[in-house]
C-alpha cells in the first residue's frame, strides 16, 4: 500500500516537470508575463485609484445611511490589500457610522474588520485584543467563519514573524486549531476543499492536496480564489524539492496580485529567492525590489521584514554581477579610447598633406568632446549611486541593530514580568520619532556631501528676498528636504509625503509656494532644480 502511495506521489510531482522539459518555454514564458506586468504595475494602480475615487464620489454624494456603510465597507476590502493606513481609516469611519445607529449586530463584524487590517499592518497584538472582544458563539455561522479565518491569519502572521522555534510551533498549532474551525462551519463548496487541501499539506499529505488542488483549478474559481489555489500548489512542489514547479506557481499567483492590485503579498519576494537559487539574479533583484516598493506603500510590516532579510544578499550578488559588467565595459571604453587616438594621429598625419581631410578631423574632435562630456556625466552618476546604496545599507544595518537592542529591552521587560512597563514601551511612539530624526539627519548629511552647494544653488533660483536659510541645529528644513528628494528624481508627491510623513496637502502646498518665489519661469522652476 505504501509502495502505491509513493507511486501517485512521484507522478503528481514529477509528470508537470515531463511536460516542461519538452515546452522549456512555459515557465520562461510565464516570467517573461510576470517581468511585463512589473513594467507596467503603474497602469494597474491607475486603474485601482480610479476604482477608488469613484467610491469616494459615492460616499460625498451619499445620503441614506445604509448606503454609507455600504460604500464604507468597499472602500476598507479596496484597500485592505492596497494600502492598509487607508483602510483602517474607513472602518474607523464605519465604526463611527455605526455608533449613531441602532444595528449592534454589525458591532462584532466590525471588530473582526479592525483585527484583519491591523494584523495586515503588522500590528498583531492590538489585532489579537480586537479579537478576544468578540464572542463566537454569538456569531452567525457568515460571520464565525469570517472570524475564524482573521484569526488563522494572525496567527500565522505571528508564527513567520517570530524567530523561536519553539513559539513558531505554538503560532502554528493555534492556526491549524483554527483552520479545523474553518472546516467545521464552512459549508461543502469551493472554499472548504481550497481550506482542507491547505490542511492535508500542512499535515504533510502532499499527494493528497495536490490531487484536489489539480481539481480545483478545473473548476474556474475567481481570480483570488485561484491565486491561492496556486500559492498552495507553490507550497506543495516546495515541500517535494520540485523547484521548477514551485517557481511556476509562484509565478502565476505573483501575476494574479499585480493585475488585482495587492500590495501585500508573500509570492513575489518567495519568488525572488527561487529564481535567486537558479541564478537568476536580475529577475530576483527585481521582484525583491517591487516587493519592498509594494510593501512600504501598504504599509505591510511584515512583508517589509520578509523583504529586508534577503535584500542584503541578493543586492549584494546584483552590484558584484554589474560590478563585473562595468569593468567589461571600461575595458572596452578603454580600447575605444586607444582606436580614437589612434585614428586622431591618422588624421592629424593626414591633415599635413591632404588639406581636403580637416573637416573630418574637426568632426572627430566634435564627437570625443560629447564623448567625455558622457563619460563625466557616467562617472558621477556612478558616484552618487555607489554613495546612497552604501548609506542605505549602513542604515539598513544600523536600524536592524537597533530593532535588535529594542527587541531585547522589551524580551527582558516580559521575562521580568514588567507587563506596566511592557505597555508603555509598545505603546510609545518615541522610539519612532528617534528613529524618524536619525533617519532625516543622516538624509540630509549624505545629501550634502553629494551636493554640497545645494543650498546656495537651490537659493539662485528664487527672488532675492524669499531665499531659504536652515537654522543652526538643522541640515535641511523641510521645504529644501522635499526639492532634495525632486533633485534625486523623486518627484511624485505621494512618494514625497510618505518618505517625509507629511500629508499630500502638505506637500503639494510647499511645493506651489516655491514656486511662487521662482525667480524665472514658474514652470520650468523644478526642472531647474533638478539640473542644479
Amino acid at each position: 500500500m505504501k509502495f502505491i502511495k509513493l507511486n501517485i506521489l512521484l507522478a503528481l510531482i514529477y509528470l508537470p516537470t515531463q511536460v516542461f522539459a519538452n515546452q522549456k518555454d512555459s515557465i520562461e514564458w510565464v516570467l517573461d508575463s510576470l517581468d511585463a506586468i512589473i513594467d507596467n504595475k503603474s497602469a494597474f494602480h491607475a486603474r485601482k485609484e480610479q476604482d477608488m475615487t469613484a467610491l469616494k464620489m459615492r460616499l460625498n454624494s451619499a445620503s441614506d445611511e445604509y448606503e454609507k456603510l455600504e460604500i464604507y465597507g468597499q472602500l476598507f476590502n479596496g484597500y485592505l490589500h492596497y494600502q492598509a493606513d487607508s483602510s483602517l481609516h474607513y472602518i474607523d469611519e464605519k465604526i463611527r457610522l455605526l455608533s449613531t445607529m441602532e444595528r449592534a449586530d454589525l458591532n462584532a463584524e466590525l471588530m473582526i474588520n479592525r483585527a484583519e487590517v491591523l494584523g495586515v499592518m503588522g500590528m498583531y497584538t492590538e489585532a489579537l485584543e480586537q479579537l478576544k472582544q468578540v464572542d463566537p458563539q454569538s456569531l452567525q455561522l457568515k460571520t464565525l467563519n469570517y472570524y475564524y479565518r482573521v484569526c488563522c491569519a494572525c496567527y500565522g502572521w505571528l508564527a513567520d514573524y517570530t524567530t523561536n522555534q519553539q513559539v513558531k510551533q505554538k503560532y502554528r498549532l493555534q492556526a491549524n486549531a483554527y483552520r479545523d474551525s474553518i472546516i467545521s462551519v464552512i459549508s461543502p463548496d469551493l472554499d472548504k476543499d481550497i481550506v482542507q487541501a491547505e490542511r492535508y499539506l500542512m499535515k504533510g499529505e502532499v499527494n493528497k492536496s495536490v490531487s484536489m488542488l489539480k481539481e480545483l483549478l478545473e473548476k474556474y474559481p475567481d481570480r483570488r480564489q485561484k491565486a491561492y489555489i496556486h500559492y498552495i500548489m507553490s507550497d506543495a512542489y516546495e515541500k517535494a524539492g520540485n523547484l521548477d514547479m514551485q517557481i511556476y506557481y509562484l509565478a502565476k499567483t505573483a501575476i494574479i496580485d499585480l493585475k488585482s492590485s495587492i500590495r501585500e503579498y508573500a509570492s513575489l519576494q518567495k519568488l525572488a529567492q527561487q529564481v535567486y537559487a537558479k541564478g537568476d539574479i536580475n529577475r530576483a533583484y527585481k521582484y525583491l525590489n517591487c516587493s519592498m516598493e509594494d510593501a512600504v506603500a501598504c504599509n505591510a510590516s511584515l512583508r517589509y521584514i520578509e523583504v529586508a532579510q534577503y535584500f542584503p544578499i541578493i543586492d549584494k550578488a546584483y552590484k558584484l554581477k554589474e560590478e563585473r559588467g562595468r569593468t567589461f565595459r571600461y575595458g572596452l571604453l578603454i580600447f575605444a579610447s586607444f582606436l580614437s587616438l589612434a585614428l586622431i594621429v591618422v588624421i592629424f598625419w593626414l591633415y599635413r598633406w591632404n588639406k581636403k581631410l580637416s573637416m573630418m578631423r574637426k568632426h572627430l574632435s566634435e564627437a570625443n568632446e560629447q564623448l567625455r562630456l558622457m563619460n563625466r556625466e557616467l562617472e558621477h552618476t556612478g558616484k552618487v549611486k555607489e554613495v546612497y546604496i552604501a548609506h542605505y545599507l549602513d542604515q539598513c544595518v544600523a536600524y536592524l541593530d537597533k530593532l535588535e537592542s529594542y527587541r531585547r529591552s522589551l524580551a527582558k521587560m516580559a521575562m521580568a514580568s514588567r507587563i506596566d512597563d511592557l505597555f508603555k514601551a509598545i505603546k510609545s511612539e518615541q522610539f519612532i520619532k528617534d528613529e524618524r530624526k536619525d533617519f532625516y539627519h543622516n538624509f540630509d548629511k549624505s545629501f550634502l556631501e553629494l551636493f554640497p552647494h545645494f543650498i546656495a544653488s537651490f537659493n539662485a533660483l528664487l527672488v532675492d528676498d524669499e531665499h531659504i536659510c536652515p537654522k543652526s541645529n538643522e541640515l535641511l528644513n523641510t521645504e529644501l528636504r522635499i526639492f532634495a528628494l525632486i533633485r534625486l528624481g523623486i518627484t511624485d508627491s505621494n512618494a514625497i509625503a510618505h518618505f517625509l510623513g507629511y500629508s499630500l496637502a502638505t506637500v503639494y502646498n510647499y511645493r506651489s509656494r516655491m514656486k511662487n518665489r521662482a525667480k524665472g519661469d514658474k514652470e520650468t522652476f523644478e526642472q531647474e532644480v533638478m539640473n542644479i
